[in-house]
């Protein structure tokens, strides 16, 4: 996968309805490497494979293939992953009859938050969360954010070497993915806000439009651990500026850590996008 197949990608993905986040060009190729990601394309079907502790599997992100190929793609994998909801409805008859039973991907479900919601923190469910986004703006009155763009990614870059100045294992982390995106951001449609305090920068965020626009998948949220709030407050900021249009902020999945699950369920998910998998028989 090299940052030459966009354009050829892309019209594939954008359009997808399910809004999966990984889905997207950037959600593959920033990830190559972690994956060992590798691509074949034959008119409108596009394969993916991939590897993840020691085997090997397949995504199909478009909603139509033929289950000939599943089965020729299964000789050589051990496992068919993020099926989409979308795909399961127009296939399966056909996933019946060849006997693939899909089943829930549950860590791998990506958590669904209305626009409105994030942006507004009204209402009970979220007094605690309008508390942290209250308390940044009393403790900072001299805040203000910027759009993440050319002229703002070194701020970004230092916003992130602050953060995995903490990691333990950063091998472990999406920090690789996070320097590269802003190193090459002129490469994808991304948009994003850089949070500052009196002009220091203290947290950003990243994300790109799914589900034909009527979602924005967060792919990166980055902040300093001693500013109280700035996690807050820079989901917050990123809600409020989004086009009415957005219905959906996809906030990606916990796969399966369960202190990231309760982080997320914190923020009253009004959803989720299901995955699913079939594994080799």
């Amino acid at each position: 996968m090299s940052l030459e197949m966009a354009r050829e990608i892309t019209p594939h993905l954008v359009k997808l309805p399910d809004g999966i986040s990984e889905f997207s060009f950037a959600g593959l190729y920033l990830f190559r490497y972690r994956y060992n990601y590798r691509v074949a394309m034959s008119g409108d079907l596009l394969v993916i494979s991939g590897e993840r502790e020691g085997k090997t599997f397949f995504i199909t992100p478009c909603c139509s293939t033929g289950m000939d190929i599943i089965r020729e793609l299964f000789a050589s994998h051990d496992y068919w992953k993020l099926i989409s909801p979308a795909f399961i409805e127009k296939n399966s008859v056909e996933m019946e009859k060849a006997g693939l039973i899909p089943v829930e991907d549950r860590d791998n479900f990506d958590y669904l938050y209305l626009r409105t919601d994030l942006a507004s923190l009204s209402g009970k469910k979220f007094h605690k969360k309008r508390n942290h986004v209250n308390a940044f703006e009393h403790t900072y009155p001299d805040f203000s954010v910027r759009m993440l763009d050319a002229s703002t990614i070194p701020d970004a870059l230092i916003i992130l070497e602050e953060w995995v100045s903490h990691e333990d294992h950063p091998e472990n982390t999406d920090y690789q993915a996070a320097k590269e995106v802003l190193l090459h951001l002129e490469h994808f449609g991304m948009c994003g806000l850089v949070l500052y305090v009196a002009n220091r920068p203290v947290a950003w965020t990243l994300a790109e439009f799914v589900a034909d626009g009527t979602s924005v998948a967060v792919h990166f949220e980055k902040a300093r651990i001693d500013i109280r709030g700035s996690y807050q407050y820079i989901n917050y900021a990123f809600a409020r500026s989004l086009p009415e249009t957005v219905e959906f902020i996809n906030r990606e999945q916990d796969l399966g850590d369960e202190g990231m699950r309760q982080a997320k369920m914190t923020y009253r998910p009004s959803g989720f996008v299901k995955k699913y998998r079939v594994d080799k028989t």
